[in-house]
C-alpha cells in the first residue's frame, strides 16, 4: 500500500482453478471448517484441499499478465477464526530485514508482500480492513476508514516458507474473526480483494486479484472489490 496511493486484460488470470467449479471470476468463497487448523505455510492442513483456489497474475489494470508471478489465495473459515493462504511465484524476494520484536513491520508494502483487503459491511464502503504478510514472515495489520487508518491489532497469526527451487513462497494467515465481524454465518458475504507486490524500486510489480483501473497503482478502491462468500 504505498503511501502515495493511499489518498488517491486477460481476463483469464483471475480464475478459480479447475473447470466447473461454478464460482464467478470476482468471487472467492470461503470453505466452513466446525474446528480449528494448525498454521504451517510449508506443510499445509488437509483441510486446504477443500477450499477452491482463486489465482491472478495480471496487473492492477487487468493487463500484462505474468505467470511467474502467479498468485493462488485460498480461504477457510471457522466460527472463531479465518484463514487465509497465499502461493506466490517469484522472480526476487526484496524483504525488510528490521522490524518489531513480533514482526510488525510499518510501511511493509514498500517491499515484497501479499496482501488482503476486505469489508465486512459492504454498506460502509471505506471502511476495511488490510492485512499484509511478508516473505520473510513480518506483517501488519490496519483498519481503514475515511481519511485515515490506525492499527488494527487483530491478533493475527502467520506462517511463511520459501521455496527457492520453485521460486515459490507461501504464508497462511489467521484472522480472529473477533477483529473482523461480530456476526458471521454460512451465507454471509463480504466485498474482498487481493494484492501482490514484488520490488524494492519502480517500476515494481503491482499485481490485482481484481483489477482498480486506476491510472497508477492504487489498491485502496473498494469498489473494485470482488466477493468473499461464506460456504
Amino acid at each position: 500500500m504505498p503511501l502515495w496511493s493511499f489518498f488517491r486484460n486477460h481476463g483469464d488470470t483471475r480464475v478459480h482453478e479447475g473447470k466447473g467449479s461454478g464460482f464467478p471470476m470476482d468471487e472467492i468463497v470461503a470453505k466452513h471448517l466446525t474446528h480449528e487448523i494448525a498454521l504451517s505455510a510449508e506443510h499445509p492442513a488437509d483441510e486446504w484441499q477443500q477450499a477452491v483456489p482463486i489465482s491472478f497474475c495480471a496487473d492492477w489494470q487487468g493487463l500484462h499478465a505474468d505467470p511467474g508471478l502467479r498468485t493462488q489465495v485460498q480461504a477457510l473459515w471457522s466460527a472463531q477464526t479465518l484463514f487465509l493462504r497465499f502461493e506466490c511465484r517469484y522472480r526476487e524476494l526484496h524483504v525488510f530485514e528490521d522490524a518489531d520484536p513480533n514482526g510488525r513491520r510499518d510501511g511493509l508494502w514498500e517491499r515484497d508482500v501479499a496482501e488482503a483487503l476486505l469489508q465486512p459491511d459492504a454498506a460502509r464502503e471505506r471502511w476495511y480492513k488490510e492485512f499484509e504478510v511478508s516473505p520473510n514472515g513480518m506483517w501488519i495489520d490496519l483498519d481503514i476508514f475515511p481519511g485515515g487508518r490506525t492499527d488494527l491489532n487483530s491478533g493475527m497469526r502467520r506462517s511463511v516458507f520459501v521455496d527457492e527451487t520453485r521460486l515459490q513462497w507461501t504464508a497462511e494467515l489467521a484472522i480472529p474473526m473477533a477483529s473482523l465481524s461480530p456476526n458471521v454465518g454460512p451465507g454471509a458475504i463480504w466485498r474482498a480483494n487481493f494484492y501482490r507486490v514484488e520490488g524494492q524500486q519502480e517500476p515494481r510489480h503491482y499485481l490485482a486479484w481484481q483489477p482498480t483501473n486506476t491510472p497508477e497503482p492504487n489498491f485502496h478502491v473498494p469498489s473494485a472489490f470482488g466477493v468473499l462468500r461464506f460456504g
